[in-house]
């Protein structure tokens, strides 16, 4: 099933060329699960061969996270936390993962609009409490980006240099996930005592 999926999308992505890379980051971004993997590594196994151009890809996919991140933003800012928490389970959004992207948000502030997309099962659903917390839409537009840009080059490249290997991209990205969630604890660690140890001076 995954298989079929996979050449679903890199068919897609073939025949709609960088208008298809946007639109699918776009819905994987915003309210659709769509997981990210299944478009960029197929578009830099695309590059690859020539039929696209990485650099392009790469920043067709980073635009497509930031607008739908920067949709989900708007949702929440104009509508609130009523209208997501009771007509979110249409638009794929539980009580449950809305009540853990606010925690989330809560304990590493702003800079979790970043970290939050490097993170799996995370990343589609952080903007919403950064808009329900009317967080300035420069700064979520600047974290948003940032953290979209490191994920889509990651896999952008992955599909480049080992596109035709699943098992080996399967091995790479678990490592990678590891690696990030580590350096991000570590990040987010140091920020947290820096900001506190600046709070105490004050």
């Amino acid at each position: 099933m995954l298989h079929d999926v996979v050449n679903w999308v890199v068919g897609t992505v073939s025949d709609l060329g960088y208008i298809g890379i946007f639109i699918m980051m776009f819905l994987e971004s915003s309210f659709f699960p769509f997981p990210s993997e299944v478009v960029m590594i197929p578009a830099g196994y695309l590059a690859s061969k020539g039929d696209m151009n990485l650099g392009i890809a790469i920043g067709a996919g980073i635009f497509g996270s930031l607008s739908g991140a920067v949709f989900n933003y708007y949702l929440a800012l104009k509508f609130g936390r009523k209208f997501i928490a009771r007509w979110g389970k249409y638009l794929f959004i539980k009580e449950e993962t809305l009540e853990k992207m606010e925690d989330f948000f809560a304990k590493h502030g702003h800079i979790s609009t970043f970290s939050g997309r490097l993170i799996p099962a995370v990343r589609q659903y952080i903007s919403l409490p950064a808009g329900l917390a009317k967080m300035d839409i420069w700064k979520f537009s600047l974290y948003t980006s940032l953290g979209a840009g490191i994920w889509v080059v990651i896999l952008a490249l992955l599909g480049y240099f080992i596109g035709e290997n699943q098992a080996l991209i399967d091995q790479y990205l678990k490592t990678i996930i590891i690696y990030i969630i580590v350096m991000l604890f570590t990040g987010v660690l140091f920020y947290m005592l820096y900001h506190n140890k600046k709070g105490l001076k004050k």
